[in-house]
C-alpha cells in the first residue's frame, strides 16, 4: 500500500478546517501511487483527494505544479482543481508533510486500452498543451535528454546485476541519442507521465487527466512520445500500429505537428523509452525490499528502446499527415 506517511483523525480534522470543505466523515489510503501518499477524504460536501508530499517531490516544485492544475481547470481541461483554503492558500502542512487538497475526479483507469481510448488521450494531450501555452511559470524537466547520462553514471557499475547486457546497450544508446537529438522543437508544458493511470475514463470518454507531478517545459513531441511507449505497447511487448495510428491522429486533429515534428518521433520515441528505462533499473537496484512500492521491471522499456531504433520514419508508427 502506497500511503507512506500515516494521518490521525484529528489531525485530519484540524487540516480540513481551514477549508470550507465541510465536516470530515471518513478516509481511507489509495494504494496505488509510488511518489506521494494519497487519501481519498469523504466530508458532508462530497469527496476530495488528500496528497501529502513525500521526499521525493521537491517542495520549491509544489506551486508549479498546484498552479498548473489551477491554470488547465480555469482553461476547461478536465483535471484536478486544487482546493484553496479561506485566505487563498493550496498548500498546507499536515503530519509533517507539505499538503494539498484536490477535488474528486470520477472514473477509472483503463487496464488494457483500446483504439478508442488512445485516440482520446491523443486529443487530450494536445489540449493539455494548447491550454497550458500562456501558462507564465516554468519548470525545467529534470528528467531530460541532459539528465540521462549522469543518471545512469550513479548505476553504471552495477547495471548487468539487473540484467545481462544493460551496461553495454545503454551507453551505446546514449552516444547515439547524443547524435540525433533533436533540437528546437515546439515546447511548453508537457506532462511527463501520462501513463495509463493517469487517465480516467467514464466509458469512452476520458473524465480527467491526473498526477501533473512530472509537468515540466519541453518538446511538445516528447510528450507524445511518452504516450506512445506507454499506451501502443501489448502485453507481450509487440507494438499495436491500430492504437499508435489513433493516438496520433487524435492529437494532430486538435494540434497539428509540424514536419519536423513528425521526422523526430522514432528519436523521441527511442529517448523516452531510454529514459523511463534508466528510472526503472535506477529504482530496480535502490529500492529497499521492504518498501511499499515494488519498482517496475525494466526489461519492458530495453524492449521497447530497440524497437524504436529499427524505425525509420513515423509513418512506421501509423502516421498519416491529416488533410
Amino acid at each position: 500500500m502506497a500511503v507512506y506517511t500515516e494521518v490521525s483523525d484529528d489531525e485530519l480534522a484540524a487540516f480540513l478546517a481551514a477549508f470550507d470543505v465541510g465536516e470530515l466523515l471518513s478516509f481511507k489510503g489509495i494504494a496505488e501511487g509510488v511518489e506521494n501518499t494519497n487519501y481519498i477524504v469523504a466530508t458532508t460536501l462530497g469527496q476530495f483527494i488528500l496528497t501529502l508530499y513525500e521526499k521525493r517531490v521537491a517542495p520549491a516544485d509544489l506551486p508549479f505544479f498546484l498552479g498548473l492544475m489551477d491554470h488547465l481547470s480555469a482553461k476547461q481541461l478536465a483535471c484536478p482543481t486544487p482546493i484553496h483554503d479561506r485566505v487563498g492558500e493550496a498548500l498546507g502542512q499536515l503530519a509533517g508533510r507539505p499538503a494539498a487538497l484536490i477535488s474528486f475526479l470520477d472514473g477509472i483507469w483503463i487496464r488494457r486500452p483500446q483504439p478508442v481510448h488512445c485516440r482520446a488521450v491523443g486529443a487530450a494531450m494536445a489540449q493539455m498543451h494548447l491550454a497550458g501555452s500562456d501558462f507564465t511559470m516554468r519548470r525545467k524537466n529534470a528528467l531530460g535528454f541532459a539528465d540521462w547520462r549522469p543518471l545512469f553514471e550513479r548505476f553504471e557499475t552495477d547495471a548487468d546485476r539487473v540484467f545481462a547486457g544493460l551496461g553495454d546497450g545503454v551507453r551505446s544508446e546514449l552516444d547515439a541519442l547524443a547524435e540525433a537529438w533533436p533540437r528546437d522543437l515546439p515546447e511548453g508544458i508537457i506532462h511527463a507521465d501520462l501513463f495509463p493511470d493517469n487517465v480516467f475514463f467514464r466509458g469512452e470518454q476520458i473524465s480527467g487527466l491526473i498526477d501533473f507531478y512530472f509537468a515540466c517545459n519541453d518538446a511538445h513531441a516528447y510528450d507524445l512520445a511518452i504516450a506512445l511507449n506507454a499506451w501502443c505497447f501489448e502485453q507481450d511487448l509487440a507494438f499495436n500500429v491500430t492504437k499508435a495510428r489513433a493516438l496520433l491522429a487524435g492529437y494532430s486533429a486538435v494540434r497539428p505537428l509540424t514536419s519536423d515534428e513528425v521526422s523526430a518521433l522514432p528519436t523521441l520515441c527511442r529517448g523516452a523509452a531510454l529514459r523511463f528505462l534508466l528510472t526503472r533499473a535506477y529504482d530496480w537496484l535502490h529500492t529497499p525490499t521492504t518498501a511499499f512500492v515494488k519498482p517496475h521491471d525494466p526489461v519492458p522499456y530495453f524492449r521497447r528502446m530497440r524497437f524504436h531504433a529499427t524505425i525509420r520514419s513515423a509513418t512506421e508508427y501509423g502516421w498519416e499527415r491529416p488533410e
